[in-house]
């Protein structure tokens, strides 16, 4: 019973201490996204399935044609198939078997956001564009990976842009102005529908 009580209190201190050192997600409301566009703006420019996932929370299946080119990629960058923000790099890249495209963190640019997702009777962690609000996939901790934060960006790989080391990024989305987005609620609401953010 002695042997007992100071390894429960050695395992209490390195559950906290350990909790302590890994990256929290922030529980406030998240800033608006910078591009907002209209559903049939969006299903413009994206393929059903990007659209699904990315506007949908949509999931793509596990081990499809796309992880099979996504594990065969190099060097390079991956961006947001919505507006090109920069979001992982190969760098960040690791082979987790899960299934879809993992990273063990986000890339130097800080375009991804986490944020609570109570969805489907789960507490998880979901990933988005910080720039278009594109929902990429989630983030998992502690499930024993050997990389440097021990996290799993699980992220649809219909969602990413991949661009090879020393290739051309994809062009940015730029916001539209006020006029034009004021414009567009006028337009909306003289139609009698509720104006889309």
């Amino acid at each position: 019973m002695k042997t007992l009580v100071p390894a429960a209190l050695a395992l209490m201190i390195f559950s906290v201490l350990h909790a302590e050192d890994k990256p929290k997600t922030d529980p406030k409301p998240a800033a608006a996204p910078v591009i907002i566009k209209t559903e049939e703006e969006w299903k413009k420019i994206l393929t059903e399935d990007q659209y699904k996932v990315t506007r949908q929370q949509g999931t793509e299946r596990p081990f499809g044609d796309i992880y099979k080119e996504f594990e065969k990629q190099g060097e390079g960058t991956y961006f947001c198939i919505c507006c090109g923000a920069e979001l992982f790099t190969s760098s960040e890249k690791f082979h987790s078997g899960c299934g879809w495209p993992s990273f063990y963190d986000s890339s130097k640019a800080k375009n991804v956001l986490e944020r609570v997702d109570n969805s489907h009777g789960m507490r998880r962690v979901e990933t988005v564009c910080k720039r278009c609000g594109a929902h990429l996939g989630h983030v998992f901790e502690g499930e024993g990976f050997k990389t440097p934060t021990d996290r799993r960006f699980c992220i649809n790989g219909v969602a990413l842009k991949y661009v090879p080391k020393g290739g051309q990024p994809p062009k940015l989305l730029e916001p539209e102005s006020a006029d034009v987005q004021k414009k567009k609620e006028e337009v909306a609401k003289e139609g009698g529908e509720a104006p889309k953010k």
